[in-house]
């Protein structure tokens, strides 16, 4: 009757795959039986499903999750190609960005601190700011970098508002791999505009900050983790105290800029008295700022 149905430890013994897999499989929904016996239960396959189950267990060995598994394959053509070549790109940057950390993990555990930040001090007016906040880790900050970046933009274009400085990121813990200390980014106006779903309005208070400048080549985990024990050590010779959490500014150069070009500054507020140590933050690679709305209010 279903003679064109194969059951699981056929499609096990075609694939080379456990049944643990292949159940596994069928429950995220990636490789669902083509019929399941309402009576005993028995899974049987389509012969088709054969080769998908195939197509599974090579994006697995080039370590790609599930859930970019399903996307890729529920693609066609040279979308699924697409898919494929960027989350491998994904992962060379990621491989980049631990190696970069190892070296610097290197450098700190030989008692070498970094020394090639040029760290200076500056006011920072009092400002109103749009915010939104995120518990993320690591693997999810860059995602919520540009989602939240996409959703303060969109909120002031809008309202017919514009940004009144560069874009920066607060880190009110750290964000690690295991870590999901709060993010908060925030876009600076000075347009009335008011709070929205998950953005809010503050006023971020007027503060010194000290600060070293970043450029495009020193975007990677390493260099900017370096800047930010760098401002850290600094304050702590000059004997001052942490006032607010480690940030990041990020300016508008970020996208098209050169190798050895200003993009971002690693800025950690101060206060004059009792010494006081910053906490290094997981880096972000940076987000760009659009062009501002014409129209401001």
């Amino acid at each position: 009757m279903h003679k064109d149905l194969i059951t699981i430890g056929e499609l096990a013994a075609r694939t080379r795959l456990s049944l643990k897999a292949l159940r596994l499989y069928g429950e995220r929904g990636l490789l669902p039986p083509a019929r399941v016996d309402p009576r005993t239960g028995f899974r049987r396959y389509g012969l088709a499903q054969v080769e998908r189950a195939r197509r599974i267990a090579l994006l697995r060995a080039a370590g790609m999750p599930l859930a970019r598994i399903a996307e890729v394959l529920d693609s066609s053509g040279e979308e699924s190609v697409r898919l494929l070549a960027a989350y491998w790109r994904q992962q060379e940057s990621l491989h980049a960005a631990r190696r970069d950390a190892v070296a610097y993990a290197r450098q700190v555990l030989a008692g070498r601190r970094p020394t090639a930040y040029e760290v200076s001090e500056r006011d920072v007016p009092e400002q109103k700011v749009l915010f939104t906040q995120r518990h993320v880790t690591a693997a999810d900050l860059p995602g919520f970098l540009a989602e939240s970046s996409e959703l303060l933009f969109s909120h002031l274009r809008q309202a017919g508002a514009c940004l009144s400085g560069p874009l920066f990121a607060v880190y009110h813990g750290l964000v690690s791999e295991d870590s999901d200390g709060p993010v908060e980014i925030c876009a600076p106006t000075q347009s009335a505009v008011g709070p929205a779903g998950r953005i809010g309005v503050r006023v971020e208070p007027a503060h010194q900050e000290a600060y070293t400048p970043v450029t495009k080549r020193h975007e990677g985990y390493s260099a900017t983790a370096a800047a930010h024990d760098a401002v850290g050590a600094w304050l702590v010779e000059h004997e001052y105290a942490v006032s607010a959490s480690n940030r990041e500014v990020y300016y508008p150069s970020w996208a098209t800029a050169e190798p050895g070009e200003h993009v971002a500054d690693v800025a950690i507020p101060f206060r004059r008295g009792s010494v006081g140590q910053g906490s290094p933050s997981v880096v972000p690679k940076g987000v760009p700022c659009p062009p501002c709305p014409a129209k401001t209010l």
